[in-house]
């Protein structure tokens, strides 16, 4: 690991400002960290303090009041309320089915692959076809799984909070661009709006990402016996699960039930987020209200077990 450097100026050379000379710009743990991050994608990766805050930057960064995101229906209901938020700002968003094409006349496309919690995966050729600049939210699969700007994308976006810093103790967003010049004005836009992500969390990004593919292979492996397991269970109605990664998620009868769920568990934490190397469930409608259904609960695998796991979880089924 290259050393933690939290420095928030350094002196000018011979009267010139050098690659480093304000925290706010940039800074050596930053961009080693994106460095290390744009390198697993195929692109030019810039980091930010959260996911929605990656978001919210490369949104204003590309559009103008009046232009319009198509955005994929079931996506993660924060990305919604943050283009809600954006709207007193004339930005407006419409939600489409990912499975199928975009909608046209719309200046920007956000797709989830996978989706969160519903786990569809979007109709990539279909929307790399569309005119408009092609973002794809990726934060469930990783570059392990999948690599956008390969598939013809022009933004792979992360919530880095998730599976790419990995251990519950790292706040960050990413966006990584296909062209140097989208890099540029987005790098531009982070300097002058102050969005820029602290040195500490960079290097526990570089951190994780040492470790990121044995990971996700060992998360994978766990999380298909589950599903498996899961879809033979008297007590689960529905199992989503696209077939790799540690996202899941699967209904039971209805709210009722899915709290008795969530309070029985022993080794799985009833708790928020996701991609850590401890597992959590929770019943996403606490949240999203009756966007979901109100049994639903999202299972975010972790490195325990599997057959533990699944004792936890037969247990609290029961």
């Amino acid at each position: 690991m290259e050393p933690l450097d939290r420095r928030t100026i350094w002196p000018y050379d011979e009267a010139q400002p050098g690659p480093f000379y304000y925290q706010r710009y940039a800074h050596p743990t930053g961009v080693a960290a994106e460095r290390a991050l744009g390198e697993l994608e195929g692109g030019e990766a810039l980091l930010f303090p959260s996911g929605t805050g990656a978001i919210a930057a490369l949104v204003l960064s590309l559009l103008e009041p009046g232009q319009t995101i198509a955005l994929a229906e079931g996506a993660y209901f924060g990305t919604g309320r943050l283009f809600e938020t954006l709207g007193k700002w004339g930005l407006r968003y419409v939600e489409f089915d990912q499975t199928g094409p975009p909608p046209d006349s719309v200046e920007l496309v956000l797709v989830e692959a996978p989706s969160n919690p519903f786990l569809t995966m979007p109709d990539l050729e279909a929307a790399v076809a569309h005119p408009a600049p092609l973002v794809v939210d990726s934060t469930a699969s990783t570059p392990v799984y999948l690599r956008p700007l390969e598939s013809g994308a022009d933004f792979a976006v992360h919530s880095a909070t998730k599976y790419l810093g990995g251990h519950h103790d790292v706040l960050l967003g990413a966006v990584v661009c296909r062209s140097t010049g989208d890099a540029e004005r987005l790098r531009a836009f982070r300097g002058v709006t102050g969005i820029v992500a602290a040195p500490d969390p960079c290097w526990l990004l570089a951190r994780s990402l040492k470790t990121l593919s044995v990971r996700m292979e060992r998360i994978t492996a766990t999380a298909t016996e589950l599903a498996r397991r899961l879809e033979a269970h008297a007590a689960v109605e529905v199992v989503r699960y696209p077939g790799f990664g540690g996202l899941l998620s699967f209904d039971v009868a209805g709210a009722d039930e899915a709290r008795h769920v969530e309070t029985s568990l022993r080794l799985v934490e009833n708790a928020t987020s996701l991609g850590g190397v401890d597992s959590v469930l929770e019943s996403r409608a606490r949240w999203e209200g009756d966007r979901v259904p109100p049994g639903l609960l999202r299972l975010s695998v972790g490195l325990e077990d599997a057959d533990a796991l699944w004792a936890d979880l037969e247990q609290a089924l029961a």
